[in-house]
This record gives C-alpha cells, sequence and structure tokens, in this order.
C-alpha cells in the first residue's frame, strides 16, 4: 500500500470514528438541518448543468473492462456512431465502458458528458470527458435522478 492509499485510509477511519462518537440532540438535529441545503444545492447544481447539454444517450458499463476487450470497443464505437447522429453521450466517468463511451464520443467531436461520484478509494473523471461537462455528486443516488 503505497503512502498515499494510506492517508486516505486513515483519513477515512478518522471521519468513521467521529461519526459515532457522543453527540447530544442540538447537535444532531442542527447538523442534520445543514444536510437538507447541501441535498439541494446537489440536485440544483446537476439538474440546471444537465439542462443545457441537449440529447444525450446513456452507456452504463463496468469500470474495469480493459482497452482490449471487444465490449470495451463495442462501446467506443457505438458512442462514435451516436453522436454522429446527433446525440452526445452520459456515462458514470469512470474507466472501462464509461470510458469507452465517452472516447468515442470525444474521437466524434461530439458531447462527451460524465456523472461522477466522489468515492475514497475509487475513480476520477476520465479524460476524454468535456471538461465543462463532468458533473460530480457526493452521493450516488443524486447523479441518477438527474438524468
Amino acid at each position: 500500500m503505497g503512502a498515499e492509499q494510506l492517508r486516505l485510509q486513515n483519513e477515512e477511519e478518522e471521519r468513521i470514528r467521529k461519526a459515532f462518537k457522543e453527540k447530544d440532540w442540538a447537535e444532531i438535529k442542527s447538523s442534520d438541518s445543514w444536510v437538507i441545503f447541501k441535498v439541494m444545492s446537489e440536485f440544483v447544481e446537476g439538474f440546471q448543468k444537465l439542462a443545457k447539454i441537449g440529447p444525450c444517450v446513456t452507456i452504463f458499463g463496468s469500470a474495469r473492462t480493459p482497452q482490449l476487450h471487444p465490449y470495451y470497443q463495442m462501446a467506443e464505437e457505438i458512442a462514435f456512431r451516436l453522436v454522429q447522429h446527433g446525440y452526445g453521450v452520459i456515462t458514470g466517468g469512470g474507466g472501462g465502458i464509461m470510458e469507452a463511451g465517452n472516447r468515442g464520443a470525444h474521437r466524434a467531436k461530439g458531447k462527451s458528458v460524465g456523472l461522477n461520484i466522489f468515492l475514497p478509494f475509487e475513480q476520477q473523471g476520465n479524460i476524454f470527458i468535456d471538461k465543462d461537462k463532468l458533473i460530480s455528486f457526493d452521493i450516488f443516488f443524486f447523479g441518477r435522478v438527474c438524468f
């Protein structure tokens, strides 16, 4: 395990410890109240950004499919053809099939959208997503509701 992974793991463990510390009722209620605004802001941001993108097709698939796999190549080709027919491509923004979809859209010079979620040890947006169309969410559910 590398130093960066160890640091992230230690931060995550500390975050979990803090979540289970004793809290009084006022602290619990005030914390819960502010979560509502976080939820609202993620929905508003997601809906506003997606409303400006136009017609798109979503490509779902594994983040772990290698580039030489036939499904990766098929997803890239399908995305390329979708763009040629006037559609953009939306994926979860990760690697594998998602990357293939974004790569195909990017290669065809079309809209390439990534709805990414923040995970402690996982994905970042792939390099084939248009810089202005990477939308990141803290909570997985929000990204799926927004599209």
